[in-house]
């Protein structure tokens, strides 16, 4: 089942044709997009969310978010939502159409979440790491490069899951050319030492991460200590569990990296996941 709502609410045929063919988000990647775990009907992190996307429309310039606007179309889709229990919640917005009158596009679509995705969340992922070609330095020096933003200019996430998965494995982790860790194509980083949590920090050119975010918040209430550091490459395969963290993948465990096996990391995979549902008990 899917389910499309336009950003003024209205429900729309997932399969009719709403966008234009000029929409520069489709012919220059010239938007940004969320997407959010819905379970139960209720959204996780939508504020976080909704924050993130609003961050990424300032940095490429986009019209400032109407959040109103915004929050009645993701109740539209949860409204009309009659699939499984769990709902991947994408938000779209593009910059509209290049011979249009300057309206932006705007649309909230509900999807199934993959089988895959739920098989991995149980059975943890190989991963590769990858060089993402650039220095954490270059943030703030080259802000027209966007990084740290959720564009829709994918091609290269993409490319790098399909690298990885003609290597042997199903997941990539990005690493910046001075050896320090990045963020997988399309979630977070976290490795844990002791009681210990730490992430990258956005500062490095990541995406600020919605479900690391609450992870962390259970971790600390819990008596965890986290940190939001520089993580080098050499540390992933010394930590006592890797995982990557993400709305639809929640807390995955990674028991393989560039070919070989991890610290079986099962229980703590499964006390760091018992740690995140408690945010939405």
């Amino acid at each position: 089942m899917r389910v499309l709502a336009m950003l003024d609410g209205t429900l729309a045929d997932p399969d009719g044709r709403h966008i234009r063919v000029d929409d520069l988000g489709l012919i220059r990647g010239d938007g940004i997009f969320e997407t959010i775990l819905v379970v139960d009907g209720k959204p996780r992190e939508l504020g976080p969310h909704l924050d993130r996307l609003a961050h990424s429309a300032a940095m490429l310039e986009l019209p400032p978010l109407d959040r109103a606007a915004w929050e009645r179309c993701v109740r539209a889709v949860l409204d009309a939502w009659q699939g499984g229990s769990e709902m991947a919640l994408k938000l779209v917005y593009t910059r509209g159409p290049e011979f249009g009158d300057g309206t932006p596009t705007g649309f909230a679509l509900g999807l199934p979440i993959g089988e895959k995705t739920l098989r991995n969340r149980e059975t943890g992922v190989r991963a590769v790491t990858l060089d993402r070609g650039y220095e954490p330095e270059i943030v703030a020096r080259a802000p027209w490069l966007l990084l740290g933003a959720k564009s829709l200019s994918y091609a290269v996430n993409m490319a790098a899951i399909r690298y990885a998965e003609a290597h042997d494995a199903e997941e990539a982790i990005f690493v910046a050319a001075d050896g320090s860790v990045l963020e997988g194509p399309t979630s977070t980083v976290v490795i844990a030492q002791g009681r210990t949590l730490r992430t990258t920090p956005p500062s490095s050119g990541v995406l600020r991460g919605t479900t690391q975010g609450a992870l962390f918040r259970a971790a600390e209430q819990a008596g965890w200590v986290t940190k939001v550091e520089p993580l080098a490459v050499a540390e992933l395969a010394e930590a006592d569990g890797l995982f990557l963290a993400s709305s639809v993948r929640k807390i995955t465990r990674v028991h393989t990296l560039d070919g070989v096996a991890l610290p079986d990391a099962t229980r703590l995979h499964g006390e760091l996941n018992a740690l995140y549902e408690s945010e939405y008990r």
